[in-house]
């Protein structure tokens, strides 16, 4: 029976998480940290690239990964739009829009292109990726904004909030397709989903200010107060849309984006930082049960993912006001990594489905 090989690689703003999996066995894992002086010589993302593959490709010759023979190289996606959520192959349509930055940049733009060169230098590996930012599996009545001009559509962390979903129903001998689950992304943002039956029916678009507001980002605003802000005079367009996402949340408030600092101040007395980090769990409990409305009150669990979720202070505040509706159960981290080289393996194994592209190239 043959062994199926495959690379995944997460590109995050300030490392590079790698993973080599055998099959479904990982083999090894680790992350890339990047200092701060090799980041500030790049002006954008795409002058990181060599820097970021020259990195990938040291690690594989040091661990005697050889790049002929591994069957998939697979990465956390790019942005590109809408589309259902899958394993996907990495076509020239994809990468078309992935670098025109009309759906979003974030390093993990960067990932696609670099996944595209290494599968082109193999043997035969494909590049692949699972689950990207811009999935959006909304349902038709939950796009409506009440603006004609203007729809809802889903962007956050898709790959997390179904690898745990997945995991969870896996841990729960149950099979995620056939669960009702509020999940709860607590990472660098907050974003709330309800899935359904395998499906993510609703959700934010958290990137542009949906939902809870988190470590830099704001929340669904007053419209009319945004409305005004703009209009000041105080910022360009570019200058608004880093303020709302980049200079707000936590860091407006408390000037720091740490979660143990912002507790150790509030162990310390400091009653505006607890203020500020009860708002945020505040928040964070109103959209769990604006989901669970989505589902009709059956929800099976609520599910607290994701870096903050390690922090029992918020995990607390939030438990305490949603807890009537479902059982609240707490799973912090990620895996990301697994989801990428397990999908991976599943495609090039004939398991499941790889989906092919078919997007208009920018």
């Amino acid at each position: 029976m043959k062994d199926y090989k495959v690379m995944a690689m997460n590109l995050g703003s300030t490392s590079t998480k790698l993973a080599y999996y055998i099959n479904d066995v990982c083999q090894m894992k680790t992350n890339l940290a990047h200092s701060s002086d090799e980041l500030a010589k790049s002006k954008d993302i795409w002058d990181q690239y060599e820097m970021r593959r020259d990195a990938i490709v040291k690690f594989m010759e040091e661990n005697g990964i050889v790049l002929d023979e591994i069957d998939a190289i697979s990465t956390r996606g790019g942005h590109c739009e809408p589309l259902e959520g899958g394993t996907y192959r990495i076509n020239d349509a994809y990468r078309a829009q992935n670098r025109s930055g009309k759906y979003g940049i974030h390093p993990c733009n960067l990932g696609v292109e670099i996944a595209n060169e290494l599968a082109q230098k193999s043997d035969h590996a494909i590049a692949v990726t699972t689950d990207m930012p811009t999935t959006d599996e909304l349902e038709p009545i939950a796009r409506f904004t009440g603006l004609k001009e203007l729809s809802r559509k889903a962007s956050f962390q898709t790959l997390n909030h179904r690898a745990m979903a997945n995991y969870y129903a896996e841990q729960n001998g149950k099979k995620y397709e056939e669960l009702d689950l509020v999940v709860v992304m607590l990472g660098g943002g907050i974003s709330v989903a309800a899935h359904h039956n395998g499906r993510i029916i609703d959700g934010p678009d958290a990137l542009t200010g949906d939902g809870p507001f988190s470590n830099n980002r704001c929340c669904t605003v007053p419209t009319g107060q945004l409305v005004d802000l703009c209009y000041s005079g105080k910022f360009t367009h570019a200058e608004m849309k880093r303020h709302i996402n980049g200079e707000a949340g936590l860091s407006a408030y408390l000037g720091t984006t740490d979660v143990r600092d912002i507790q150790k101040r509030i162990a310390e007395g400091d009653t505006y930082a607890e203020q500020v980090l009860e708002a945020m769990c505040y928040q964070t409990a109103k959209d769990i049960g604006a989901y669970a409305t989505v589902l009709k009150g059956h929800v099976d669990a609520i599910l607290l993912i994701g870096g903050m979720a390690n922090s029992e202070w918020i995990c607390e505040h939030i438990k305490e006001r949603v807890e009537f509706i479902a059982p609240v159960v707490v799973m912090p981290g990620e895996r990301e990594m697994e989801s990428l080289c397990l999908n991976a393996y599943k495609a090039v194994s004939g398991q499941i489905t790889l989906k092919e592209f078919d997007l208009k190239a920018e």
